[in-house]
């Protein structure tokens, strides 16, 4: 199929040329583009592997520290801890930039787990589940964090996809086919022009 169905001029063969290589070259900022989002989708995917495996670990020794303190202290009087326990509010969201895709990212102020109850009605299997689950609640929104960003960048990636191949299968091979037809045309041309001029002369 002929690109536009370009008048074959000298015009029209310069201004393809000129659309064949910034075709070329949006295909290749593209590609480079998608590489580049995909290393950063297998980071945040061993990143959340990794953060799956601490939760679980974690999640294991809040629950055993906190039937230890049930025990130790009873239930009614580790609920009544629970409820004196004060809103997870250590969460600002700020965003950064991966090739033109805005993605969340948590931002902490480095700080440290302070215990919400007087220390000396309660034991240390309540303590070490208190600081467990605050650990868990902090890996949690990371996981979600993660997850929030692969989800945009592989939808950037299945669009960039698809650009890749309509330059590809569709307007690279267009181009390449008006310019050879161009060029084939003005040759013709050039060759009739020759021979009427080597008639004129005989």
């Amino acid at each position: 199929m002929i690109f536009n169905q370009t008048i074959p001029t000298k015009g029209n063969l310069i201004n393809l040329k000129q659309q064949f290589n910034l075709a070329k070259q949006g295909h290749d900022l593209l590609e480079k583009k998608r590489n580049i989002i995909m290393k950063e989708l297998v980071d945040l995917i061993d990143q959340a592997k990794e953060i799956q495996e601490r939760i679980l670990k974690i999640f294991e020794k809040a629950y055993e520290s906190l039937q230890l303190a049930n025990l130790d202290l009873g239930i009614e009087n580790v609920e009544e801890y629970a409820n004196g326990v004060p809103e997870y509010n250590n969460l600002k969201i700020r965003f950064r930039s991966i090739m033109g895709v805005e993605v969340p990212e948590i931002y902490r102020e480095k700080q440290q787990i302070d215990i919400p109850y007087e220390i000396y009605r309660t034991d240390a299997a309540l303590d070490q589940a208190y600081i467990s689950f605050k650990t868990v609640l902090e890996l949690i929104t990371e996981a979600s964090m993660i997850e929030n960003k692969v989800y945009k960048l592989a939808y950037e990636v299945k669009k960039t996809k698809k650009r890749v191949s309509a330059l590809e299968n569709v307007v690279i091979p267009n181009l390449k086919e008006s310019i050879k037809f161009i060029q084939d045309t003005l040759e013709e041309f050039e060759r009739e022009e020759f021979f009427k001029l080597k008639m004129l002369k005989k």
